[in-house]
């Protein structure tokens, strides 16, 4: 006869079908604030079963706190290519395979059917009002056999001895006394305007695409603590080949008449009201330069005699002085309507190349002086790993990769920013597939500790193949066709109807978000030595850099405890 188990497991587990997770231990206890989430999974399986027996039915119901329940179904999907050769020993696996990431919403009232020989997992996660009442709440989750179930043909399968199957798991959620503070981290994932255009086969800037556009910036700025945008004026020179364009994706219209340039903002009117309505404080403008080098301009189309047509891309080198007097003519009118849109200068960041490296630094310079009078007084960023470049004063805003931070805090960069994407695999924090879900939420322990101002990735929902060559399918292709580690490219799945859909390492990194708020909060009431001393003696560590961190699940969910008691004590 078949024998089936559920039990509760922590969100910084990934359930893999063919291993069991670590179970929560009999009344454990999680901690949230007002206006927070909290997330648990119900892991179920079904072993035994014997040739010919049907599998049970079970109805789920959850209990035990005034506000709704989410439920996701956590889906597998498929990685040929989860991670790079040489990598740490800190991976789930290195073979290609089935992993546990998409989160499916589910309908209510829930019905669950266990397979057999496998684990699967359902995500449970409260959104807690600002107006969250604290207490702690015993929440049960009923598990109920089914006696009757009418399959979609008609057919009635009878389970006579399902209404005797009856189980409860519960866990206590504490819910504190005050919300936390808001978020102060700047956070960015660079957003693909052309890949949801592409993905879903509507024109750019159509009806249907805007609502999309909706529905993603919405997912970004109201559940994943998203404050910053990547604005594309003109169609951003991002992992781009060489020759090759993407799809165009200009918010600005330009028309060129007599050799005057003629600016229409009204569609960067329109992002910038569904930013502002979906708490997008800050804009970062698609890169003025090419990629790797600085060496070429963007793709940006104007209309010249009626007629829309490249005017720059790959063929203009950087420093032409034609782009020079198009960059005069449009950025200080850009900047104005930013202003007159609700975005000053000081919320608005600006990019000159993305990932230079020290070859590049001859490139790079001309590119700069191009805009260098034009940009004044702005904040100018770019991602890179090289101190040079900020000690030239090439760069008064570098977001070193979390690999190379070190150098940039030990040369004390006032409000350092930090990022990683693909090559940043070994021994550092990434959000991979393959990698364990305490390797994605260590992040906001470890921004905590080195005061980061501002996090930077790549991958909101870049749904093509390396170098925006062809346009994928993200159920199918999670690794940019074999080129970056899955989980690298997109944080979110292009659901239906247009509606983003969120992954197990967006959660977990939300969670992290979480972390650093609170722990920012208890240095606001007991000041800072307290709360490092609060980590490293948790942790177990004289010291914790972005290389050497507590390697285990634990270690997130105790220290999350101890704060929110912490916090609990400091307000008594």
């Amino acid at each position: 006869m078949a024998q089936y188990e559920f039990f509760l497991a922590s969100s910084l587990e990934k359930v893999f079908p063919a291993q069991k997770p670590a179970q929560l231990p009999p009344a454990s206890t999680l901690s949230a604030w007002p206006g927070s989430r909290t997330a648990i999974q119900l892991v179920y399986t079904c072993q035994q079963l014997q040739p010919g027996e049907s599998r049970r039915v079970y109805d789920l119901t959850v209990s035990g706190l005034p506000y709704p329940v989410s439920l996701r179904q956590v889906e597998l999907l498929p990685s040929e290519y989860p991670c790079f050769e040489n990598v740490d020993a800190d991976y789930l696996s290195k073979a290609p395979g089935l992993f546990p990431d998409l989160l499916r919403p589910i309908a209510q009232p829930v019905r669950l059917q266990p397979l057999p020989r496998q684990y699967r997992s359902i995500w449970l996660s409260w959104d807690l009002p600002a107006e969250a009442q604290a207490g702690a709440y015993e929440i049960t989750l009923k598990l109920q056999g089914v006696a009757e179930l009418t399959l979609p043909n008609g057919q009635v399968l009878s389970d006579p001895a399902a209404p005797g199957d009856q189980r409860e798991l519960r866990f206590t959620l504490n819910i504190g006394h005050t919300a936390l503070p808001p978020q102060s981290l700047i956070h960015t994932e660079w957003f693909h305007a052309d890949g949801l255009a592409a993905y879903y086969q509507v024109e750019p800037f159509s009806e249907a695409h805007w609502q999309i556009l909706a529905n993603f910036i919405q997912a970004a700025g109201r559940e994943h603590g998203i404050n910053m945008l990547l604005t594309p004026v003109f169609t951003p020179p991002l992992d781009t080949a060489i020759g090759h364009c993407r799809m165009t994706i200009q918010l600005v219209d330009i028309r060129l008449e007599h050799g005057t340039y003629h600016f229409n903002f009204d569609k960067l009117a329109r992002w910038t009201a569904l930013c502002q309505a979906n708490g997008i404080s800050y804009l970062e403008i698609a890169h003025l330069f090419t990629q790797w080098g600085a060496a070429a301009t963007p793709h940006i189309v104007a209309e010249i005699n009626g007629v829309i047509q490249p005017i720059f891309g790959w063929s203009v080198p950087a420093d032409s002085p034609a782009y020079r007097q198009f960059l005069a003519a449009f950025l200080p009118a850009l900047q104005i309507e930013l202003t007159r849109l609700g975005y000053d200068r000081q919320h608005v960041y600006y990019h000159i190349s993305d990932e230079p490296s020290q070859r590049h630094l001859d490139s790079y310079q001309r590119a700069r002086a191009q805009v260098a009078d034009l940009l004044a007084g702005c904040p100018i960023m770019d991602a890179l790993s090289d101190l040079d470049f900020y000690r030239r004063g090439l760069v008064s805003l570098p977001v070193p990769a979390n690999d190379h931070i070190q150098a940039f805090a030990d040369a004390n960069v006032p409000d350092l920013w930090v990022y990683y994407c693909c090559s940043q695999s070994n021994l550092v924090p990434n959000r991979f597939f393959a990698m364990p879900s305490y390797r994605n939420r260590i992040m906001g322990v470890l921004m905590y500790l080195y005061n980061i101002k501002g996090f930077l990735h790549w991958g909101y929902n870049f749904y093509y193949s390396q170098y925006s060559l062809k346009a994928i399918n993200p159920f199918q292709v999670t690794d940019a066709g074999h080129a970056f580690p899955s989980g690298d490219a997109f944080l979110v799945y292009p659901g239906p109807k247009g509606q983003a859909l969120s992954s197990v390492r967006a959660e977990v990194q939300d969670e992290a978000l979480l972390d650093l708020r609170a722990l920012q909060y208890l240095e606001q009431l007991q000041g800072r030595p307290a709360v490092l001393r609060l980590i490293t003696q948790t942790a177990g560590m004289a010291q914790l850099s972005f290389t050497e961190y507590p390697r285990d699940p634990d270690f997130l969910l105790r220290l999350r405890e101890l704060v929110a008691r912490a916090i609990e004590q400091s307000l008594s």
